[in-house]
């Protein structure tokens, strides 16, 4: 469904990254780690203290339809209510969002005139607590969902 959201609305903790379903090297791991997070939280009963929150930096190509395909393929349960595609609006809002917010750059390579562009990126992922403070902060290519699961129960149990 598309609605606006705002990390600062949010009451929950937030496991954040950013990506593009077009992806085939960082994004199919963080988007991976990040579905092992939620499986887990919802079988601890943490499902509803939790949101999480792969913004996507492609929105030309990641509307709504792919989204739903790409969650599909990923195995992620959009159903538990707690799994949001936020989508800036067009290219410069992505850079504002996701380089000027988070400091996460990305870099068009390829073809850039045809759709077959892909992006040179940063792999990370973000925790924060329920009050909006980024706790810990994963790089490289596989942030393992263990570590980030553990490292999330600590903030909700904090």
């Amino acid at each position: 469904a598309d609605r606006s959201v705002s990390t600062g609305d949010l009451d929950t903790a937030v496991v954040m990254t950013f990506f593009y379903s077009h992806c085939n090297t960082v994004c199919p791991f963080l988007i991976s780690s990040m579905r092992k997070v939620q499986t887990t939280a919802i079988e601890a009963g943490y499902g509803d203290q939790v949101t999480f929150l792969p913004v996507t930096f492609d929105p030309k190509r990641d509307d709504a339809a792919r989204l739903r395909e790409y969650a599909e393929m990923m195995n992620v349960d959009l159903g538990a209510d707690n799994w949001y595609f936020p989508r800036p609006d067009d290219h410069d809002h992505a850079k504002e969002v996701v380089g000027d917010t988070f400091g996460v750059m990305f870099e068009k390579t390829g073809s850039t005139d045809s759709s077959m562009y892909m992006y040179n990126h940063l792999g990370l992922l973000l925790l924060a607590n329920a009050d909006g403070y980024v706790e810990r902060a994963y790089t490289g290519n596989d942030p393992a969902g263990d570590r980030v699961w553990s490292d999330l129960e600590t903030v909700l149990q904090a």
